[in-house]
C-alpha cells in the first residue's frame, strides 16, 4: 500500500507533463507558408505582407502562419515566380511585368497610357476584368489573390525636359524588357537596358541621359540627385499581384476547406492597406524631390494626347481578342 502511495505523485507529475506537451502541440501551427518579396522590410508591399500574415494567423486561430522573406532573400522576381509555379515557394508579390512572360495576355496591362489616371486603373482591376485576370492566373500554375499598387512611372533626366520633343535622341534606361524598349523607341528616345542597381552611377557618369520609374524609386535611390528634371507623364501604371502556389492551396484546403476563403479575404484586405501605404510613400517621395529643388513638369492635355498617339503602334500589334480587351479597359 505504501509503495502505491509513493508512486502516485510520480504518476500525477507524468500525467501533467503529458498534458502540457499536448497543449504545446495544439499551439503549434499546422502549416507554415513562405512568402517572398524583393523589397526591403519597410516598403509598402512588405508591410502589407506582414499585415496579411497577421490576419491569416488570427483568423485561422494560429493553425496557419506566414513567414515573410524580403530583400530578395529567396531570389529575384523571375526566380520567385518560377518557384511559386512549382510549389517551392508558397506565396509572393510579383510585378505584372514579370508575370507577363509566362502569361503573355497580362502584357496588355503594361500598355503605356492605357489608363486615364489611378482611379481608372482601380475601376478596371477591382471589377470584372481584374477578377478575370486573377482567375486566369491558374493557367500558369499559380493562384491570383489580389492586386497591389506600384504607382505610375515617369521620365527623369540630367538635362531639362518639358515634352515629347525633348525626349528625341536621349538615351533612357529601361527595365530589361523588350516591351519597355519598344515604348521608348516609339517616343523617339534610345532605350538602354541596365540593371536597376547600376542606374545611379550611369546617370552620374553620363552613360545615360535619363531613366523612368515611380516616385519612391526616383527619390529613395538618390536618382533625383543625378537627374534633377522630372517629366511627370505617367506613361505606365504597373500593378502588382499577390500570388499563391497551387500546392499551398491544396495544403490549406486539407486543414480546413473554409480556410481557402479566409486566405483570399485576408489578401484582399491587405491589398487595400498596401494602397494606403503606397499613396503615403508617393506623397513623401514627391515632397523630398521638390524640397531638393528638382524641376517637375506635368503634361498638358494636348501633350498627353501626343504621347498617346506616338505609342499607338503598340496597340495595333495585338490580335482581335486582345484588341477587344483593350477596348473594355478604355471604356471602363
Amino acid at each position: 500500500m505504501r509503495r502505491r502511495l509513493a508512486l502516485l505523485p510520480l504518476c500525477l507529475l507524468l500525467l501533467l507533463c503529458g498534458c502540457g506537451g499536448a497543449q504545446e502541440r495544439r499551439d503549434l501551427p499546422q502549416l507554415i507558408l513562405r512568402y517572398a518579396d524583393n523589397q526591403p522590410e519597410d516598403y509598402p508591399t512588405t508591410a502589407a505582407a506582414e499585415y496579411f500574415a497577421q490576419l491569416v494567423e488570427e483568423r485561422t486561430r494560429g493553425r496557419i502562419r506566414i513567414r515573410l522573406y524580403c530583400n530578395g532573400e529567396l531570389g529575384n522576381e523571375n526566380q520567385v515566380l518560377e518557384q511559386v509555379r512549382f510549389g517551392g515557394i508558397d506565396m509572393a508579390r510579383v510585378s505584372v511585368g514579370t508575370f507577363a512572360e509566362p502569361y503573355p495576355k497580362m502584357e496588355v496591362l503594361l500598355l503605356p497610357f492605357l489608363y486615364d489616371d489611378a482611379a481608372h486603373m482601380w475601376r478596371v482591376l477591382d471589377g470584372p476584368i481584374g477578377d478575370e485576370f486573377l482567375i486566369s492566373a491558374r493557367q500558369t500554375g499559380v493562384v491570383g489573390l489580389s492586386w497591389f499598387d506600384a504607382g505610375a512611372r515617369s521620365f527623369y533626366t540630367r538635362e531639362p525636359i518639358g515634352g515629347l520633343e525633348d525626349l528625341r535622341g536621349l538615351t533612357i534606361r529601361v527595365q530589361e524588357s523588350a516591351f519597355m524598349s519598344r515604348m521608348v523607341e516609339l517616343l523617339g528616345a534610345k532605350p538602354v537596358q541596365i540593371p536597376y542597381n547600376d542606374v545611379y552611377s550611369a546617370l552620374r557618369t553620363g552613360k545615360i541621359d535619363g531613366a523612368e520609374n515611380n516616385w519612391p524609386s526616383y527619390a529613395f535611390t538618390g536618382h533625383y540627385q543625378a537627374a534633377r528634371y522630372c517629366l511627370q507623364d505617367e506613361h505606365s501604371r504597373l500593378p502588382e499581384m499577390q500570388i499563391m502556389s497551387t500546392v499551398a492551396l491544396d495544403k490549406i484546403a486539407a486543414i480546413d476547406p473554409d480556410y481557402v476563403a479566409i486566405i483570399r479575404q485576408c489578401a484582399q484586405e491587405c491589398a487595400l492597406y498596401e494602397r494606403e501605404l503606397w499613396q503615403a510613400q508617393e506623397a513623401e517621395s514627391e515632397r523630398l524631390v521638390r524640397e531638393h529643388g528638382c524641376v517637375v513638369t506635368q503634361l498638358t492635355g494636348g501633350q498627353r494626347e501626343a504621347f498617346r498617339r506616338a505609342v499607338e503602334p503598340m496597340y495595333q500589334e495585338y490580335p482581335p481578342e486582345e484588341q477587344a480587351l483593350i477596348r473594355r479597359i478604355r471604356e471602363s
